[in-house]
């Protein structure tokens, strides 16, 4: 009988030691992770816009060119300078980019293969600003264009659909020195776009309308720049012990990861009716570093630090500390769920309250 007591209490004992190595009170700091996103206030035109990489309609004398690129880490300066600037009318969204470049180059000329294995820029829209349900297209300077569509991000899962075409995309490149000829210094190449507003708006989450004054979509700018190497006069990527060295990414809104598919991270393009932005203002989301954490705490929860809470059973709950700027911090409430997790964040600016599952989808309550 002693000897079945002692087992007894060794076993509670080990059970409270248990219940004690859960954390009784976490503090997460998510402040490098938190984006505030860039902004673009897009002017509209009645003006026929004739896209061939030159911009010489007055109308885009109304339309002011973005900053320049930073790295996606937001760490360093490009070598090479990258701006664009965007006008809008009842069809299309236009976009035009200028790219620093000293040997332009370009082998890919079948639409639909993978672009970015060339120097090329790149457009990312999400109509609704769900994160999710969002087109890309991508160019190089042979005027090759490859689009796609996503339902989801690549990280939950998503997908990428060659078949969907954008085929009323009008796409034009215009070269300030001479294409894959290695004999002279070139200046920059252009690219001049204007993009199907129609097939945006199917992306959207109802109602599917068109752009109204002050309507606010997520997008997001790359440039991907290769080193080259030259064999036999021809442009190639550059290789070291037969492996080709990683690209340069250089992107207009911060993602401050080398990853463009975390389009929480992405900038607002708000629309205005108006012909020139001079007396319009961007209409500012107070939640938007509240969002932010959110999206931070299920990247953590279900890639990085936080993965561990995943070990718990369903119906664990905890409560967080996140500290998401310097000195501040706010409550988030983790819910283990049958399908993986949740958090609830309430925010102290709008008193909204907000959900995020293991999906990355965020709702407001």
């Amino acid at each position: 009988m002693k000897s079945l007591g002692y087992i007894i209490i060794l076993l509670l004992c080990i059970s409270c030691k248990k219940e004690k190595s859960q954390p009784t009170h976490i503090i997460i700091d998510v402040s490098e992770d938190i984006v505030s996103p860039k902004h673009y206030i897009v002017a509209k035109t009645n003006s026929k816009i004739i896209i061939d990489g030159v911009i010489d309609e007055p109308a885009w004398n109304n339309a002011i060119y973005s900053d320049k690129f930073i790295d996606i880490e937001g760490v360093k300066t490009p070598k090479y300078d990258t701006r664009l600037k965007m006008l809008w009318d009842d069809e299309y969204l236009y976009v035009y980019s200028e790219m620093e470049e000293p040997h332009i180059w370009g082998n890919l000329k079948q639409r639909d293969t993978i672009i970015y294995y060339n120097n090329d820029f790149e457009v990312f829209i999400d109509p609704s600003g769900t994160g999710s349900t969002y087109g890309e297209i991508e160019i190089n300077t042979l005027n090759t264009v490859w689009d796609l569509f996503l339902d989801k991000p690549y990280r939950v899962g998503g997908k990428a659909n060659f078949q969907w075409n954008l085929n009323n995309l009008k796409t034009a490149v215009k070269i300030k020195g001479t294409l894959n000829d290695p004999k002279d210094i070139d200046t920059l190449w252009a690219v001049e776009m204007a993009i199907p507003l129609k097939a945006f708006v199917s992306l959207k989450n109802r109602p599917k309308t068109y752009p109204k004054e002050g309507e606010q979509w997520r997008i997001n700018f790359s440039r991907v720049q290769w080193n080259h190497d030259l064999i036999n006069r021809k442009y190639y990527r550059k290789k070291e012990n037969g492996k080709y060295l990683k690209e340069y990414n250089w992107v207009w809104s911060n993602q401050k990861i080398i990853n463009m598919h975390e389009p929480e991270k992405w900038g607002f393009l708000q629309f205005t009716e108006n012909s020139s932005v001079k007396d319009v203002e961007f209409i500012t989301n107070p939640d938007v570093l509240i969002k932010q954490t959110a999206f931070s705490l299920f990247r953590k929860t279900r890639y990085g630090d936080l993965k561990y809470l995943l070990d718990n059973n369903t119906g664990y709950k905890q409560i967080i500390d996140v500290i998401y700027s310097e000195d501040t911090s706010i409550k988030a409430n983790f819910n283990k769920t049958n399908f993986g997790f949740e958090y609830k964040i309430g925010s102290p600016y709008t008193k909204k309250k907000y959900i995020i599952n293991q999906e990355g989808t965020l709702k407001t309550l």
